[in-house]
């Protein structure tokens, strides 16, 4: 260990006599930049505002692995080492801070925090990551620069915050690079040039600019189609239904562009009267145009264009006088109130740590709700089912690899087992959900809900609706023809 912490010396002393041309102002303005991690919050502020998808998930996985990376180094390798500072005796004056640090030298928290937002970003991106890493180099070189630490504080703390950065995956495994597989369409999805024969309902509330700025882009994209958006006094389910008939007249196709709730609305009319769908994204997070590869309006419209289409499941929930179909998701019990939490969060502390504080303060209140799953009794938190497996695994499922599998993503929270909170927290955060005996995961082509006296609504594809007595959730194979890219990609 003294000949490893000589040689840290030598090599900081040989720095500090150094004259590296060019890296006198920049190194020092970097070092300051960093301070508190504002130069990778603005960073991530800036990849957030843009419309890439990509680019928002480097952002939030970056968040998450800086505030991981900074902690662990900051506040428990620091005390648990306790290494001096270096001597400033051999760095000019003209390198040093003007506020030295007063914390222990070994890892450098700069270093790590550097190092694991970098990681985090290539992990989602890498061209993104090749944009930050010289940045980050530059922040974990200047700390040797400016002589607040030794060259192994440096390399340890960016060890340290890159191993972070990597261990996300276990909580938020990397998206995959190719959208979800889907099945040869059921019906005929015509080829409408200019689109001709297509008619799209517009949400009111669709478009990161507005609704008027969608409807410009959708009448350049396709002059000849019929945009109806949705007006303050227009009611939304008898707009859809009268574009149905309208398409059906023109023998086309039926457009939406809104959020996941709209889009569920359309596909229930566009299945029930058989007509293909297009779904230009419109909402915030436009989970099923996504996992089709329709990342924007110009991807659905050259697909309308060309004729290219594709068969998918339809998720069903019946029961009493309940007969809803979800594209994306159902669920009972605390889930919708663990989404909305999260998504609160997750822009400024990250996808999974967002998660664990929704976790946790859902769960410091919740009661579990009985109720009977294919005869049996349980006592549950929550029941959640994906119309085809999504990934990840856990509490945030975010993108599917298939929407014509035929099965149920079925995932349940039990809360009949002793400290039953406690256990589900623990497993979250040490990663090994997979494995507790609390949380439970399956793939069934149906599931029958009894005894649902405790639960009062249920939720499909964000829409909060009132339950029955009993449920009844199973699917319908390639029950909906959606235009796709034909090249389809994950944006």
């Amino acid at each position: 260990m003294r000949v490893i912490t000589d040689l840290d010396r030598r090599l900081f002393d040989r720095v500090a006599v150094s004259r590296l041309r060019g890296a006198h102002p920049v190194l020092p303005r970097l070092t300051r930049a960093a301070n508190h991690g504002v130069l990778w919050l603005g960073t991530a502020a800036v990849l957030a505002a843009t419309r890439n998808r990509t680019a928002r998930r480097a952002a939030l996985r970056g968040v998450g692995a800086l505030a991981l990376a900074s902690a662990t180094a900051n506040i428990f390798a620091k005390g648990a080492t306790r290494r001096p500072r270096p001597l400033l005796d051999q760095v000019p004056v003209v390198r040093r801070l003007v506020v030295q640090p007063t914390t222990t030298s070994f890892p450098s928290g700069h270093s790590a925090s550097a190092a694991a937002f970098a990681t985090a970003v290539a992990i989602e991106s890498p061209l993104l990551g090749l944009v930050v890493a010289p940045v980050a180099a530059g922040v974990i070189a200047s700390r040797v620069y400016v002589g607040v630490h030794y060259p192994g504080d440096v390399l340890a703390g960016a060890a340290l915050g890159a191993g972070l950065a990597a261990l996300t995956l276990r909580w938020w495994p990397a998206r995959a690079a190719e959208p979800a597989r889907t099945a040869p369409p059921g019906t005929e999805a015509p080829a409408l040039p200019r689109g001709n024969g297509l008619t799209v309902v517009v949400n009111p509330s669709a478009g990161a600019d507005g609704p008027e700025a969608t409807m410009a882009e959708l009448r350049t994209l396709l002059p000849e189609a019929d945009l109806r958006l949705c007006g303050p006094d227009d009611d939304l389910a008898e707009l859809m239904d009268r574009a149905a008939g309208a398409a059906t007249r023109a023998g086309g196709a039926l457009g939406v562009c809104g959020g996941d709730g709209t889009v569920n609305l359309a596909a229930t009319v566009a299945a029930r009267d058989g007509l293909p769908l297009a779904v230009f994204p419109g909402g915030t997070l436009n989970h099923f145009a996504v996992d089709l590869g329709s990342h924007d309006l110009r991807s659905t419209a050259e697909a309308v264009e060309q004729g290219s289409a594709a068969g998918v499941d339809l998720g069903r929930v019946t029961g009493g006088d309940t007969d809803r179909p979800f594209l994306n998701t159902f669920s009972i019990g605390v889930y919708p109130d663990l989404v909305r939490i999260r998504e609160k969060h997750e822009k400024r502390i990250g996808k999974w740590p967002a998660l664990g504080l929704a976790l946790t303060r859902v769960l410091r209140t919740a009661q579990p709700m009985p109720v009977s799953v294919s005869g049996v009794p349980r006592l549950l938190w929550l029941l959640f089912a994906g119309n085809g497996p999504y990934d990840p695994p856990g509490f945030a499922p975010s993108h599917r690899s298939r929407l014509d599998d035929g099965r149920l993503d079925i995932r349940a929270v039990d809360g009949s087992r002793p400290f039953a909170r406690t256990r589900l927290v623990g497993a979250f955060l040490l990663g090994t959900l997979g494995n507790s005996r609390i949380y439970r995961e399956v793939r069934l082509s149906a599931l029958d809900l009894t005894d649902l006296r405790g639960v009062d609504h249920f939720t499909v594809d964000g829409e909060v609706v009132k339950a029955p007595d009993r449920l009844l959730l199973h699917k319908a194979a390639r029950a909906l023809t959606v235009y796709r890219p034909q090249d389809p990609a994950i944006p």
